[in-house]
């Protein structure tokens, strides 16, 4: 097979979220990844500079890029319908799994081992990182919906918050109560000193 690895990662654009919910402005997968990444190195930061973590930021960062790369092959799934049974949620992991190999597939062997480990889904404190990273991100989402005037965010936002006002990690809380009241600013605000 080619290697078409990274020409399909930057495909990743082209793959909308929030499929079932009307957008003020659409965000791809792409961007999502993004702003995952940079919520999840955030996260280690503030874990090992105030709360005596070890954490390698750097590797948290990379993992969020990489973090919805199956959604190449599968879209991305509402959530409403990805969590709806635990039957969808194992039949959607094992398509999960069927992208990645796919995936890996279009890269030479010898860097097969290095993307692996970076598309395939563990349990382990950095992967919470990630996905608390994640979960963050779609309040954002949230946020910026609901700035602009879209109730049709409301429910979601409300959901996203509870569940992460319920997250244990204290790098989490620190970040919910000092960097997520800056997304609801305007950019006037944003600037004041």
């Amino acid at each position: 097979m080619e290697n078409n690895f990274f020409a399909l990662i930057s495909r990743m654009r082209y793959i909308n979220r929030w499929g079932l919910m009307r957008n003020t402005f659409q965000e791809n997968v792409q961007e999502h990844s993004h702003m995952v990444a940079v919520i999840a190195h955030a996260l280690a930061v503030i874990r090992n500079e105030l709360f005596g973590g070890h954490i390698d930021a750097d590797r948290a960062a990379v993992l969020a890029l990489y973090h919805d790369a199956p959604e190449i092959f599968t879209g991305d799934l509402p959530t409403p319908v990805k969590y709806h049974s635990s039957e969808i949620r194992e039949a959607y992991r094992a398509v999960e799994e069927v992208s990645v190999e796919k995936l890996l597939a279009m890269l030479p062997p010898e860097l097969r081992g290095t993307y692996g480990a970076l598309l395939s889904e563990r349990q382990d404190e950095l992967y919470m990182l990630v996905k608390t990273a994640d979960k963050l991100s779609a309040y954002i989402k949230c946020m910026e919906e609901l700035k602009a005037g879209n109730s049709e965010f409301k429910q979601a936002a409300e959901q996203t918050l509870a569940a992460l006002e319920q997250n244990p990690l204290p790098e989490a809380q620190y970040f919910i109560r000092n960097f997520l009241p800056g997304f609801g600013l305007t950019l006037d605000e944003l600037q004041k000193p």
